[in-house]
């Protein structure tokens, strides 16, 4: 066979997009291809549209209900919310904040995701792109990161909770602190304004309603930062202490799994840290084309495992015997199960820097850490000499 059309050794079973789906597109579907800059992100047309009318009319209803029938409704909305769509709605918002979704003569058009979905599904207006895009991706998850996992015991709950707790008391501060050092002025007015939009938007919705307004944009903000941080911790947990900027040794990947298919290949993260612009429906095929790279990385790819809250569930019970069986051996890997175990709570328990304490705020900004001074010295360059 010539080798321009030999298969890659390693095939995935994950979403990826084909032109044949232009044969299946509905009249609606084709009325906003004009406005989009991808035909293949059709899905967050269809996705979205349900989505929206799904919370604005259910809030409708909760907000018009009396008590005690607004608590009763709220049973069967809030589950509904996160089971059917909520992971939907985050993975298409961290898609659309990478890739925006509509041209750029639609400005208004790519802030109703963020903006307008956003606060139903437990996200003020702006913090996920700034902390997303401007904080995260430019640390990298090594101790300048604000949700850096690596200072942490990472198959430990209370670590995990003091994590939680951290961003969920201070992280704003922590946020508005590192946006003021790094001069990311935009960012930080941004940031501001959308959580001041959110603080006052919900107060005055509390004199209309309390009760669905506690259901509808505050309970839906409680439970997801639980589980946004759960997952966050998941994908960085089994960093490589001895590389730890390696992202092939600083996050996972997880491959043939439903979840894939219902939140955009989210489960291939390490080809997210390695080309974050890529499009959700090429990563399957990076992965495939690199897989060589994954093997001489020693690169942790699960497959069929489940979600990244299913990696942090076995992490919190120390089941690494799951996590092992589930392990991609690479060839010539002859490790047995024991010795997959012990390097999978070696990358787990090995730590850098110091956890900070919860209400711990730092003067000199969080970003300013002991053993990341190489790390910063290319953000702060020292000043210029001045002539006399």
């Amino acid at each position: 066979m010539n080798a321009t059309t030999t298969p890659p050794p390693f095939r995935t079973r994950d979403m990826r997009w084909h032109e044949s789906e232009r044969d299946r597109m509905s009249w609606y579907q084709k009325a906003w291809l004009r406005l989009m800059r991808d035909e293949r992100d059709l899905i967050f047309i269809r996705r979205g549209t349900n989505m929206s009318l799904y919370v604005i009319a259910s809030a409708l209803v909760l907000f018009w209900l009396p008590t005690p029938w607004v608590w009763l409704a709220g049973l069967l909305y809030v589950p509904t919310l996160f089971i059917r769509y909520m992971g939907r709605y985050i993975l298409m918002l961290h898609a659309t904040s990478h890739r925006p979704l509509f041209k750029r003569n639609v400005p208004l058009l790519g802030e109703w995701i963020p903006m307008v979905l956003g606060p139903f599904f437990g996200q003020t207006p702006t913090s996920y792109y700034v902390h997303h895009i401007g904080m995260h991706h430019g640390e990298e998850n090594l101790l300048g990161d604000l949700s850096t996992t690596i200072c942490y015991r990472r198959d430990s709950f209370t670590h995990w909770l003091h994590y939680w707790a951290r961003f969920f008391f201070t992280g704003e501060f922590h946020l508005v602190n590192y946006f003021r050092h790094t001069g990311k002025d935009r960012l930080l007015r941004r940031f501001l304004v959308g959580e001041a939009v959110w603080i006052a938007g919900v107060i005055g919705l509390l004199f209309v309603n309390w009760q669905a307004t506690f259901i509808v944009f505050v309970l839906p903000l409680l439970l997801i930062r639980v589980l946004m941080m759960s997952g966050n911790w998941a994908q960085h947990a089994f960093v490589d202490m001895d590389d730890p900027g390696n992202p092939y040794l600083a996050s996972t990947t997880l491959i043939n799994h439903r979840y894939n298919f219902n939140c955009y290949n989210d489960g291939y993260h390490v080809v997210h840290h390695i080309v974050p612009m890529l499009h959700w429906s090429e990563m399957p095929g990076h992965f495939e084309a690199n897989f060589a790279e994954y093997a001489k990385n020693d690169a942790l790819v699960f497959d069929g495992i489940g979600n990244n809250q299913t990696v942090w569930w076995c992490l919190m019970t120390k089941n690494y015997g799951r996590l092992a069986d589930h392990l991609v051996r690479y060839p010539g890997d002859e490790r047995t199960r024991e010795e997959l175990i012990a390097m999978l709570k070696l990358r787990t328990r090995r730590t850098d820097g110091r956890i900070k304490r919860i209400f711990e705020f730092e003067s000199d900004a969080p970003i300013i850490q002991e053993p990341m001074a190489p790390h910063w010295a290319k953000r702060f360059p020292p000043p210029a000499a001045t002539g006399s």
